[in-house]
């Protein structure tokens, strides 16, 4: 059984983490719309990985025998700047959603709710991993630079990066269920 608090607590989590998707989901069809095939890829995997995170506590608090629920979602921005303005972005939006999740491990503690301090573990270890994703994305756009030509080289390598990334999940799955 799931204290009220962290009930509460998680749902919010959910909402964040299907705002994330959405978010995603938008800055995809903004890639799309600007010719960058390989970031709208990038962008669409993460939209779904965000999705299946918001699942996963869904199921999680149901589990538990809490009561999730379904979040109502702001609309996310239609437009960006640049490339770099919304990778920029996105890492801002995963560092908020580290954030939520170390006050939610926190909490847990606080409630000496250790079932929930496990589950969030592969919370701790995702948003690792996406902030450290992000970076690199960021970082490679910043070496190639920002003239209107480098959009073409930008792009691909964040479809190198996603292709890399998709492999590598892939390879996590199939370890999985070996």
């Amino acid at each position: 059984m799931i204290s009220k608090k962290m009930e509460a607590a998680l749902n919010q989590q959910i909402e964040l983490e299907c705002y994330a998707s959405f978010l995603y989901l938008s800055m995809a069809s903004w890639c799309d719309k600007e010719g960058l095939e390989g970031s709208a890829k990038f962008m669409h995997r993460q939209s779904e990985e965000e999705r299946e995170h918001m699942l996963r506590i869904f199921h999680y608090i149901s589990e538990v025998d809490g009561h999730a629920l379904v979040p109502s979602i702001k609309q996310p921005p239609l437009e960006f700047d640049s490339a770099k303005s919304l990778f920029e972005q996105v890492y801002e939006h995963e560092q908020k959603v580290t954030s939520s999740i170390n006050k939610l491990v926190a909490l847990s503690y606080e409630e000496n709710d250790y079932s929930t301090l496990n589950f969030l573990q592969w919370y701790i270890e995702e948003q690792r991993e996406e902030e450290a994703l992000m970076r690199t994305v960021i970082d490679r756009i910043k070496l190639i630079g920002g003239g209107p030509q480098s959009l073409y080289y930008i792009d691909k390598e964040i479809d190198q990066i996603n292709k890399a990334a998709a492999a590598a999940a892939a390879a996590e799955d199939e370890n999985a269920n070996a």
